[in-house]
């Protein structure tokens, strides 16, 4: 969206990045652990101009940037965070384990993150509980990212659910530009922008009224663990989102970026759809506090959105109001960020995040 430059025009938007929902373990990157339910911005992310794809697990976060570089942050009990520790991190912390090995693309399980190289490398690191890691007869976890030997092809793209993860080594003949798996639930997005999920739908999850063939009984659901229990459910077009650009599946929510609007819908005790309540949404709406910021991108956790948005443009530079100068805490501030960019990738050594604190136990609903 390059815009050739002149002396009467609108300085350019800015990009900001939003976080809101269940944030028990500070993946939100707020630098706290309560539950947001309106989108907040995240004024000290690094620039979120740079953001590529952002991801969310059960209780923790992921970003890639434009340049490679992975940005990790929450629940790091089993090491998902992949930091080579297992304290948890409030604030977005890259993963300097991968500086000089650029990422392409992220996904993030329930307690573990496969992560996936420029050059086709694929690497997971946290719980293996389940044998999520693809690691055959792996340790229980791993805190750093290793690579996952027996994919001998070129991945060209990766997903991960509760606890299994998928690979996908080419996809030139189909007409699906990505699949998401949710909880109990998935979705997949097509390159005519039409959006289909199936799957479980007691909390509104799939956008839609099931059919009464299509099998689907409510059942009774325990928030202290994820959901369980197969259910049958036939992929079904949601037309209200045709034209979707973006789509992302959380535990029991989604969002989607359709014209430049962030919508959400499904399960939302923690105020993960961001309209100030924690009702369920039964079909997608708009995210009310979003809809002057244009949505880019869209990313979910169990129970926690992350957006970036367009922020809107500045006025013309000829109807900017005088300012005497500029305010030295903002001179400082913007001469000590310039200067962690550049250290922050000159460094290859693991180090250990000062933002971090010790982890408690999991507990809480899923994602929270």
């Amino acid at each position: 969206m390059e815009r050739e430059s002149g002396a009467s025009e609108a300085a350019p938007a800015e990009a900001a990045l939003f976080a809101w929902g269940a944030n028990s373990y500070g993946q939100l990157g707020l630098g706290h652990k309560e539950d947001v339910l309106l989108p907040q911005q995240l004024n000290d992310f690094w620039k979120p101009e740079c953001v590529r794809r952002i991801t969310g697990g059960g209780g923790h976060s992921a970003i890639v940037t434009g340049e490679g570089g992975l940005f990790v942050c929450g629940l790091n009990k089993d090491g998902q965070l992949g930091l080579g520790h297992t304290e948890d991190v409030l604030y977005f912390t890259t993963c300097r384990s991968l500086l000089g090995c650029p990422v392409q693309q992220v996904a993030c399980g329930w307690d573990f993150t496969i992560i996936l190289t420029e050059n086709g490398q694929v690497l997971s690191c946290g719980s293996n509980s389940f044998g999520q890691l693809g690691v055959p007869h792996g340790p229980r976890r791993c805190v750093v990212p290793q690579a996952i030997e027996l994919l001998r092809e070129k991945v060209v793209c990766i997903a991960a659910g509760l606890r299994h993860a998928l690979a996908a080594t080419g996809m030139e003949k189909s007409k699906a530009t990505c699949v998401l798996a949710g909880s109990d639930h998935s979705a997949s997005l097509t390159e005519t922008g039409k959006v289909f999920t199936w799957g479980r739908a007691d909390y509104g999850q799939l956008g839609r009224t099931l059919e009464s063939h299509e099998g689907w009984k409510p059942q009774s659901h325990d928030s202290a663990l994820p959901c369980s229990g197969p259910q049958k459910s036939m992929p079904s077009c949601l037309r209200c989102l045709t034209g979707a650009a973006e789509v992302s599946c959380g535990s029991e929510h989604n969002l989607a970026v359709i014209g430049g609007t962030c919508y959400s819908w499904g399960w939302n005790e923690h105020g993960m759809c961001g309209d100030g309540s924690e009702a369920n949404i039964w079909a997608p709406k708009p995210v009310p506090s979003l809809r002057s910021s244009p949505g880019l991108l869209v990313g979910c956790g169990a129970g926690h959105s992350l957006a970036l948005c367009q922020l809107p443009a500045l006025p013309a530079l000829g109807q900017r109001p005088k300012v005497t100068g500029p305010s030295p805490d903002a001179t400082e501030s913007a001469e000590s960020l310039e200067a962690m960019d550049r250290e922050r990738w000159k460094e290859r050594k693991p180090e250990t995040s000062t933002q971090s604190l010790t982890s408690p136990e999991m507990g809480g609903g899923a994602g929270s």
